[in-house]
């Protein structure tokens, strides 16, 4: 992924542009919240132990670069791990030219539980590596584990879709693992390159989801909304409230965020504001499906995502169970709310 910087993202990240008020106008027209609803009685509880473990086989195929055998043996162990759990799953195996013109041979691996419940929300991640730790001062050209940018939000997803298979939260999910997001061309640390891409209409990031959202699948699942992960699970992961998220599904952004604060959470889902960047959800939204992000992506000095953004150091050591929990957790506890609410809402009535 990328950063971008809207023109519209004029103010600061901290404060927000629709939040400036006087004292007189907030005294005036705020009104106590309501007291939140009681959560579900039945959420079970997220396991970090067994994410992690999912997160750690996933790296240990090496790194999952398109057209390798690695890239291969992991997309065949996601779709049989799916399968154990009791989810339904399909393909969508694609050619793509890479920025680099090299011909990809990609696939997404789409998969649903509980795949006759109407109400269904979406959760996506992706599962390939960089090529190139181009961002690393020392090893350039190497390829990467993505232990989190990459292995540990499917292993989350891969987490939740096991939990699923003996407890029904009311909803389905669709898991979109996608392909090809991270083989992109980067303006600040790749200049000596070309982007064959450029001017052709395809953007060089997000290959999986840009062509799932021309062929979307299930071809009759229609969500209410998505969660996008993306680096999850890193040691003192932060997440705040990336701008497309919050313009493109403000609600649940809300719901997500409050959900891990009253989960106890708050130190990793913070009330601050982040400018926009180029992710999977950008094409989720744009097929009409309403989609968040929590990435860890923050101002780091200058930069805006962790030291270990396309570097070595994306390695199992950076893995934090403590952040893999506090995301999981908060992802199912959604789920969770999210079927006592469509439950508890009226029957439509009889024509």
């Amino acid at each position: 992924m990328r950063y971008f910087l809207p023109a519209l993202f004029a103010c600061s990240f901290l404060t927000g542009c629709d939040r400036a008020s006087t004292p007189e106008t907030t005294q005036a027209t705020e009104q106590p919240a309501p007291p939140p609803a009681p959560l579900p009685a039945n959420i079970p509880q997220f396991s970090a132990d067994s994410a992690y473990a999912y997160t750690a086989r996933q790296v240990a195929f090496g790194p999952r670069v398109p057209n390798t055998p690695a890239h291969r043996a992991c997309g065949d162990w996601l779709i049989a791990t799916l399968r154990r759990h009791g989810a339904e799953v399909q393909t969508q195996e694609f050619e793509q030219m890479a920025f680099d013109g090299k011909l990809l041979r990609l696939r997404n691996i789409i998969a649903q539980t509980n795949p006759q419940a109407t109400r269904r929300i979406a959760l996506a991640a992706h599962w390939d590596t960089r090529p190139f730790a181009d961002r690393d001062p020392q090893h350039k050209n190497a390829p990467l584990d993505g232990a989190n940018d990459g292995a540990a939000p499917v292993g989350q997803i891969l987490e939740i879709v096991r939990l699923l298979a003996t407890t029904d939260p009311g909803v389905g999910v669709d898991v979109l693992f996608f392909d090809g997001e991270d083989y992109g061309y980067d303006e600040g640390s790749q200049s000596e390159l070309t982007n064959m891409l450029a001017g052709r209409g395809q953007d060089s990031w997000c290959l999986g989801s840009q062509h799932w959202a021309k062929h979307r699948a299930p071809a009759n699942s229609r969500p209410l909304y998505g969660i996008l992960l993306d680096m999850t699970g890193g040691k003192d992961g932060r997440f705040s409230r990336e701008e497309l998220s919050r313009q493109q599904a403000p609600q649940v952004v809300e719901r997500v965020w409050r959900t891990g604060q009253r989960l106890g959470f708050g130190a990793y889902f913070l009330d601050q504001e982040s400018p926009g960047i180029t992710d999977d959800h950008v094409y989720m939204n744009r097929a009409g499906l309403p989609t968040i992000d929590i990435i860890d992506h923050m101002p780091y000095g200058e930069n805006y995502f962790p030291a270990y953004h396309h570097a070595t150091t994306d390695n199992m050591q950076l893995i934090d169970r403590a952040t893999l929990r506090a995301v999981g957790q908060t992802v199912l506890t959604v789920l969770f709310i999210e079927g006592a609410e469509g439950k508890a809402a009226p029957a439509a009535p009889a024509a």
